[in-house]
């Protein structure tokens, strides 16, 4: 048997009348295909240099990626200002003046900061941004938190820009440091900023979660941090010798009434009747005992223990702060607790720190419409199980919403061998281009039909 291309005889056949249209489109498409290749090619490339700047803590390297940013702005040919409420943190705030600047503008939100990674637990180094040909999985500290985001935010502006795209409304988008260390000096700093209520924000994308099904996750609000230490106090002496309410029995006394707590909490999750995000958490992340270092023949006269605990914003926070008066921390027992950090579930105006998402929302009925018609689908809105920037916005009492268009992706934040399929990447591109152009369009954007109202509320 001869080569199977070329090596046979070839005969001629006459092209049957409605092949010959095909060839044609096929043939006319051919240039416009390998454009768009090209420029998901170079969307990637830009990314993984994004990704490539170490940007982790404790010491991130805050210049390389704001000179970065500033690159492409100029590029982009958008107004840019780098702000520092603290020196050495940087605040990028780029700007797409809209035709009609009375309208409430769009914030994108993103953060530069990552968590620190260890290399030796991950396939490929952490900041190689190298892609795995066999998968094309992008592995690099931040391709999911949420250096991701932030990339696609200037991809989809870049699209609209060549599209001839004009938006009606100004949009801003801002690089923040310190996200990952709490973001006092970052958003928090913003936010108090004089100068942030003249930009008149009418709603904000922040960072959402990835989803392993098809369907994209979209959260609007999120649990506050308590973190918590519960001290317990008590008889020290001997080691061998049995005393009743020793700090170390009362405390683990405590620990027990806790661990129960939890239990009950995260079998809500586990049997599908709350969402993470609906609980309260209670993880305890240390145990101390003694007040002159570890001995193993002296029972201490003062043991603590530090827990991180997550409140959801529907609970009713004086219930449980009786709770852990009454239960976790008894006065009966020698007991006291204290709080390192308390968030307020509430915003500026006492109301829950969540954003509506439903119809009476206009916001929300443009971010459905635009993913919908970008050809992704919504789940069920959630509150976030964690923290993230999103909650300063929301305490100003502006709508936010968690974002992030990584679907059939695991959850791989903060671990090792973090990575996103940069077929995914190019995607989520897409999505943000839809729902930036609908945003900015004054609630006109892809339909003519859309009702005056939402056009009159934004």
């Amino acid at each position: 048997m001869e080569g199977v291309r070329g090596g046979r005889h070839r005969h001629s056949f006459p092209l049957p009348s409605l092949l010959l249209p095909l060839l044609l489109l096929l043939s006319s498409a051919t240039p416009a295909a390998a454009a768009y290749a090209a420029e998901d090619a170079a969307a990637i490339s830009r990314f993984r240099q994004y990704l490539q700047i170490n940007t982790s803590h404790p010491n991130p390297d805050y210049a390389g990626t704001t000179a970065f940013i500033l690159s492409l702005a100029r590029e982009l040919a958008l107004d840019s200002e780098v702000l520092e409420f603290v020196p050495g943190k940087p605040l990028v705030l780029l700007k797409w003046p809209g035709r009609d600047p009375s309208l409430p503008s769009v914030l994108l939100n993103s953060h530069t900061d990552v968590v620190p990674a260890e290399p030796l637990k991950w396939a490929h180094p952490p900041f190689s941004a190298e892609v795995e040909p066999e998968t094309g999985r992008i592995y690099a500290r931040g391709s999911q938190d949420m250096k991701y985001v932030g990339a696609q935010y200037l991809e989809a502006v870049r699209r609209l820009r060549a599209a001839g795209f004009v938006p009606e409304r100004t949009v801003y988008l801002s690089f923040v440091p310190d996200e990952e260390i709490g973001g006092r000096d970052g958003v928090g700093a913003f936010v108090a900023w004089e100068r942030f209520r003249a930009m008149r924000v009418g709603v904000v994308l922040d960072e959402g979660l990835a989803s392993s099904d098809g369907e994209y996750r979209v959260f609007h609000g999120e649990r506050s941090v308590w973190w918590m230490v519960v001290r317990a106090c008590g008889v020290s002496g001997h080691g061998a010798k049995l005393y009743d309410n020793s700090a170390m029995e009362n405390l683990m006394k405590s620990v027990e009434v806790i661990r129960r707590f939890r239990a009950a909490q995260f079998d809500l999750v586990k049997n599908g009747v709350k969402a993470e995000g609906e609980v309260i958490s209670v993880n305890m992340v240390y145990l101390k005992a003694g007040t002159t270092g570890f001995v193993m023949n002296l029972q201490p006269s003062e043991a603590e223990a530090g827990f991180d605990v997550r409140v959801p914003p529907n609970i009713d926070t004086e219930a449980l702060e009786r709770r852990i008066a009454e239960e976790w921390a008894p006065s009966s027992r020698n007991m006291t607790f204290e709080f390192k950090e308390k968030d307020s579930i509430h915003d500026m105006f006492g109301k829950p720190a969540v954003t509506s998402a439903d119809s009476s929302n206009p916001w929300w009925t443009l971010l459905e419409g635009a993913i919908k018609r970008a050809n992704g689908k919504l789940s069920k809105p959630e509150i976030f199980p964690a923290s993230t920037d999103c909650h300063f916005f929301r305490k100003q009492g502006l709508p936010a919403f968690g974002f992030s268009p990584m679907a059939n992706t695991p959850i791989l934040l903060h671990d090792h061998n973090e990575f996103l399929n940069k077929a995914e990447y190019v995607k989520g591109v897409g999505i943000y281009e839809s729902i930036i152009a609908a945003f900015a369009s004054n609630g006109n954007h892809g339909s003519q039909s859309t009702s005056k109202g939402i056009k009159d509320e934004l």
